[in-house]
């Protein structure tokens, strides 16, 4: 059984960076999903389908770490598995994010490779073990599926392989990252946005 304070306190980290990332245009409208650490066995997820810029306190429901709900009258996201797999591979994540920016969905549609290569950016030292812009970060672009499942296991076995990266892409379906915190989270959200938005503009440049 899950603590129900602490639920209720991350359910409301949940909904207050629901709110900053529909306000930055990163989660239009329904789609995206969020979620945060309860305690060892369980998780916070926002429940399938609901408005990221208007979440409360219905909209985030609680599942173990292989995805089933303890909640049998709300549906969590489809892509449950995706954030459930992270909390598996990373103990010591405590929050993932998945957002649907334009940014994210068009430069992972452009960049024909398994793999984005950023380097260069000063902005890279937000990530934990980057201290330097001549370090390299590797984005890997996963081919999107509705096979969820199938996409679970691929991307555990590739952070199991290379547990220092941050995030991933999905082709023309956008970016999952993660951290310890909520505020950590948000803060590689922000700086993949950036980083997306400086590719994009010198790919138009070229």
């Amino acid at each position: 059984m899950f603590d129900v304070t602490r639920y209720a306190q991350v359910a409301e980290t949940i909904a207050e960076a629901g709110r900053f990332l529909y306000g930055r245009g990163w989660s239009p409208a329904t789609s995206s999903n969020y979620s945060a650490r309860i305690d060892d066995n369980h998780i916070a997820i926002t429940v399938s389908g609901r408005h990221k810029g208007e979440l409360g306190a219905g909209d985030v429901m609680v599942v173990d770490l292989a995805g089933q709900p303890e909640q049998s009258q709300c549906r969590s996201s489809a892509e449950t598995l995706l954030h459930t797999v992270l909390y598996n591979v990373f103990p010591d994540v405590g929050a993932v994010l998945h957002t649907h920016s334009v940014n994210a969905t068009v430069l992972s549609r452009l960049v024909t490779e398994p793999f984005l290569t950023l380097e260069g950016y000063e902005l890279q030292k937000a990530f934990p073990g980057h201290d330097s812009h001549e370090t390299s970060l590797v984005v890997p672009v996963f081919d999107n599926t509705q096979d969820i499942p199938d996409l679970a296991e691929r991307t555990g076995q590739w952070f199991r392989a290379h547990p220092d990266q941050p995030g991933y892409l999905i082709r023309g379906h956008g970016l999952y990252t993660w951290g310890r915190t909520m505020a950590d989270c948000l803060r590689h959200v922000e700086a993949f946005e950036f980083l997306f938005e400086c590719e994009l503009a010198t790919m138009r440049l070229r």
